[in-house]
């Protein structure tokens, strides 16, 4: 549900073929959600199937046609409804961190290992969303979509920042 509430808001953007839909998840919302193309173009029949899109065929010389996106008013009103729904909060699920839960079974040298690597992961992650972030200026921000939209980036720079910490944090005192 919440795939299909998150291509219901870029809908709200503009409208969009399933593949300007994966482009936008990969370079806007990549920093708090993912889909692949499969999921995508599934939830995309079922928002058409529940009338909460539509779907225009657009011809295009030397391209195949677009198959253009476009969220219906019963598709505004279910996003709407999920926003005003109050906070969510679900339950964080980290393979990593089972793998540190139950890393006392390896060599110290091989939980450094894994540790690096993730330390590793997270500086590229944290470096991409502060690339992002540059020449973004919250305070200076046009309207109220693109204050949000920044702030979520904010968020996720700072769970990256906390995760170095604590990579360091757990580097150095492991026994």
């Amino acid at each position: 549900m919440v795939l299909a509430r998150l291509i219901l808001g870029l809908l709200c953007l503009s409208p969009m073929t399933g593949y300007e839909l994966k482009k936008h998840f990969d370079s806007s919302i990549n920093h708090f959600w993912n889909a692949d193309k499969a999921q995508i173009y599934r939830t995309l029949a079922q928002l058409v199937d529940k009338g909460y899109a539509t779907v225009r065929t657009v011809a295009q010389s030397n391209y195949p046609d677009r198959q253009e996106h476009h969220i219906t008013e019963a598709g505004r009103e279910a996003l709407v409804q999920w926003l005003s729904a109050g906070a969510v909060q679900s339950p964080e699920r980290d393979p990593f961190m089972g793998q540190v839960f139950f890393a006392a079974e390896l060599e110290r040298d091989e939980i450094q290992n894994l540790l690096e690597e993730r330390r590793q992961a997270t500086q590229y992650t944290l470096d991409d969303y502060l690339s992002q972030r540059e020449g973004i200026d919250m305070r200076a921000a046009a309207d109220r979509r693109s204050f949000l939209m920044a702030a979520t980036l904010d968020h996720a720079i700072r769970q990256q920042a906390a995760e170095l910490e604590w990579l360091d944090a757990v580097l150095e005192y492991l026994p």
